[in-house]
């Protein structure tokens, strides 16, 4: 019966509409990048600078990878392992970095080990020489504190995927923690790792805002970084297009191996199963389990706590400029949800309906393409026609939506599917198809997700520093942009207040969306 659901559904869910969405995407990106290839003139090379910039990038992408993970590993283990009170709040938790605009933590970062930070007035207090946060390993502990999250709640994820019997069996052969760990958890890691290993090192091999704050120089430029400078500061087209291909390249490779291993995404990954363990039970591994949670909870709190409590001094400093660049921040995520829904909603029909590998890979595109690839290819395509000034915004909503597409995706793909496979048969007998089909069975079921992957796509998009900081003027400002400029001009308390207004914007959008797709949503 399933196998037949699934027959009919490419009909049922309007095939057309699907390709249609997914040949947009495709075209979109194509058509920026051969407008980059074409600039790029016969016999042009990189230079020094733009072969240590590559250097750089990977160098940091796989140590932030690799860090995320290997820290990622105890602590979803230890949330595991143990039931503590407050245990779904702070995986819950694990989440905001994800949707946390990436400006603001910078700001939080920047407070505790920079040069003025907490950490660094302590090891002078103990005579200690300071340390600097510029450079590689600002880099590198950035994209720490943003990915490490993802990764645990991925492997949170796949721990759920583990048979409660298998730990039952376990207990009852009486296995050591250390055997439990190689017979039953190992496995299940040589799964998961893979994929989410892949899927940071692609997020941070195309960062951008965090290179723009804490990187720059000759010795700490990121591809994306040398990409915006080669436009912005030399406008030199030929340059930006190597470097776009050379980024596209890098990040697609991985992105493809992002697609094969990556588990899907669900809005409550960690929280849906709550099974006691036997091998967490003794006073060693508890003290080993605790140590390892409060560490994780601490490095995500205080950076989200100095922002608030400095945000909250700095709201009556912010200039007028800051609320304007707000209206514009939300008329961007709004807009960005709707293009993307648009987008996302009947690809995941075609998808749901066959295997459709290549569909999802289209959709993978906005993963693996850079932001500045894309929006230095529409500029090329539209200066001969008009002032790409003016299409600033136009462009940053099209690509904020296609950075989020992926993402989007892997949300609604698994329940769609299922819907499908459950009610793809009675819904044919009925005749319901197009929008009938859509209105009555799936849009009702799939309301949380829904609202989750707008929630998602709004939250990112608020706090995207990418195609804007190209196409900016002085009156199409966004509010991540308006940050970064107050920072540059050393005005760090009015930036501490605009940072806070961004984090409660992107928040406040995300829990709407959440919030309003589960609202007496079905189960």
């Amino acid at each position: 019966m399933a196998q037949s659901a699934v027959a009919i559904n490419p009909v049922l869910l309007s095939r057309k509409t699907g390709i249609s969405a997914a040949l947009l995407v495709l075209a979109l990106i194509l058509l920026a990048l051969g407008a980059v290839i074409s600039r790029a003139e016969a016999g042009a090379g990189l230079g020094a600078g733009d072969w240590a910039a590559i250097r750089f990038t990977v160098a940091q992408a796989l140590w932030s990878s690799v860090l995320s993970v290997l820290l990622a590993v105890p602590v979803a283990r230890a949330l595991a392992r143990q039931r503590f009170a407050g245990r779904a709040a702070l995986v819950t938790l694990l989440g905001a970095p994800f949707i946390l605009p990436v400006i603001v933590a910078v700001l939080g970062l920047l407070t505790v080990f920079g040069r003025n930070g907490w950490l660094n007035a302590g090891l002078e207090a103990l005579g200690l020489p300071a340390i600097s946060i510029y450079g590689f390993h600002g880099v590198v502990l950035a994209h720490v504190f943003f990915n490490m999250p993802l990764a645990t709640r991925l492997f949170l994820q796949g721990w759920q995927t583990i048979p409660a019997e298998r730990f039952r069996l376990a207990a009852q052969l009486r296995l050591t923690p250390s055997a439990m760990f190689r017979t039953v958890e190992w496995p299940m890691l040589l799964q998961v790792v893979p994929g989410a290993l892949a899927l940071v090192f692609v997020i941070c091999l195309t960062s951008f805002a965090v290179a723009l704050t804490l990187g720059g120089g000759p010795r700490a430029t990121t591809i994306e970084l040398a990409i915006y400078q080669a436009f912005r500061f030399d406008f030199d087209l030929a340059r930006a297009a190597l470097l776009s291909v050379v980024q596209l390249v890098l990040a697609g490779g991985m992105a493809l191996v992002a697609l094969r291993f990556v588990p899907t995404i669900s809005a409550g990954g960690g929280l849906d199963r709550v099974m006691p363990r036997w091998d967490a039970r003794g006073g060693f591994q508890r003290l080993g389990d605790g140590v390892v949670i409060a560490f994780a909870a601490l490095f995500l709190l205080v950076p989200l706590t100095v922002v608030v409590l400095r945000g909250l001094a700095g709201l009556p400093l912010m200039p007028t400029t800051v609320y304007q660049a707000a209206g514009v921040s939300v008329s961007v995520a709004v807009a960005s949800i709707v293009v993307l829904l648009a987008l996302a909603l009947p690809m995941a029909g075609w998808i749901a309906g066959r295997k459709a590998g290549g569909v999802e890979a289209v959709g993978l595109l906005g993963l693996s393409a850079s932001p500045l690839m894309i929006g230095t290819g529409w500029f090329i395509v539209i200066n001969p026609y008009a002032d790409p000034f003016d299409f600033a915004l136009p462009v940053t909503v099209l690509v904020n939506a296609m950075m989020a597409l992926p993402f989007a995706l892997r949300i609604l793909v698994p329940p769609m599917r299922d819907a499908v496979q459950h009610y793809g048969r009675l819904s044919a007998m009925l005749g319901l198809h197009g929008w009938a089909l859509w209105r009555v069975l799936l849009l009702p079921r799939l309301r949380a997700q829904i609202g989750f992957a707008a929630g998602l796509t709004g939250a990112l998009s608020m706090g995207d520093l990418g195609v804007i900081a190209l196409f900016a003027d002085p009156e199409r400002v966004t509010l991540p942009l308006q940050m970064v400029r107050l920072m540059g001009a050393y005005r760090m308390d009015a930036a501490a207040g605009a940072a806070l207004l961004l984090l409660g914007l992107s928040l406040g959008i995300f829990w709407i969306c959440d919030k309003g797709g589960r609202w007496r949503a079905e189960a």
